[in-house]
């Protein structure tokens, strides 16, 4: 299926943004007591994959002829899955990109914090959801063998494909849909969170389909930090245990990628 322009992303995204105002979220860069400011803003045809912390591209070199199975095109950044490749935990696979880089510096989202990113995702139809794990966002603290906070997965439930998001480590679901109606369209994500220990963080996750929203659904009283500070990560992270015949050769459209800080 054809993908579609660039103004259709723009489109998503602001509908995405107008229905978060809507919604009574500060604007970005609003005059008031506390207001959404713009931290990063790269642009893949700009900044390429400078745009990132760190990139994992077949770290375990498992299928070295098909690099860069991460790369920016045009406007996009592309994340090419192929079911020969491995991670170096072999069971699973991972293309992958972390953090949010500003020239020779990068974005520290810290304890006490309350941090917004918006962007633009295609899902083509070969990247289904699985009965195991397929993440397409995670939040995570930085550091090897880390567990992460919060995950934006494809899964099947009950044979359905879904897509929803969930606190990683108490297995809290914030919110769901079915992933079918999504498939081979631009989609509007908006996800917040304030990053607190114990019982002091929260989480809204906002997925828009052109003007209309499928998921607006938040959780507060909730652990979003482990040490240090957090760090997004954006790519296709999955699990060869699928039983359901879902992995095939596949890939993951990202732009438009923007970070704000409410302050």
């Amino acid at each position: 299926m054809t993908e579609p322009t660039r103004a259709s992303r723009r489109a998503v995204l602001g509908a995405a943004l107008g229905g978060a105002v809507a919604a009574g979220l500060p604007a970005a860069g609003a005059a008031s007591a506390a207001s959404w400011q713009l931290r990063w803003s790269p642009s893949a045809s700009g900044d390429g994959l400078r745009a990132f912390e760190t990139v994992e591209d077949d770290r375990a070199d498992s299928h070295t002829a098909a690099r860069p199975h991460i790369r920016a095109q045009g406007d996009n950044w592309r994340f090419d899955m192929h079911t020969v490749d491995r991670d170096t935990s072999t069971d699973r696979q991972r293309q992958e990109v972390t953090g949010c880089r500003n020239g020779s510096s990068y974005l520290r989202w810290l304890q006490g914090e309350t941090w917004r990113i918006t962007y633009a995702m295609y899902i083509p139809s070969s990247l289904k959801a699985t009965t195991t794990f397929t993440h397409i966002m995670q939040m995570k603290q930085p550091g090897t063998g880390t567990s992460p906070i919060v995950v934006q997965s494809l899964r099947r439930v009950g044979g359905v494909q879904t897509i929803e998001l969930k606190l990683f480590a108490s297995d809290t679901l914030v919110g769901r849909t079915d992933l079918a109606p999504l498939h081979d369209k631009w989609i509007g994500v908006d996800f917040q969170m304030k990053i607190g220990n114990g019982t002091s963080g929260s989480v809204r996750w906002i997925l828009r389909n052109g003007s209309t929203t499928v998921v607006d659904a938040s959780k507060s009283g909730v652990n979003t930090f482990l040490a240090d500070r957090v760090r997004p990560k954006w790519g296709i992270y999955r699990s060869l245990g699928d039983s359901s015949g879902s992995l095939q050769n596949c890939h993951l459209l990202l732009t438009d990628l923007r970070a704000y800080q409410l302050v």
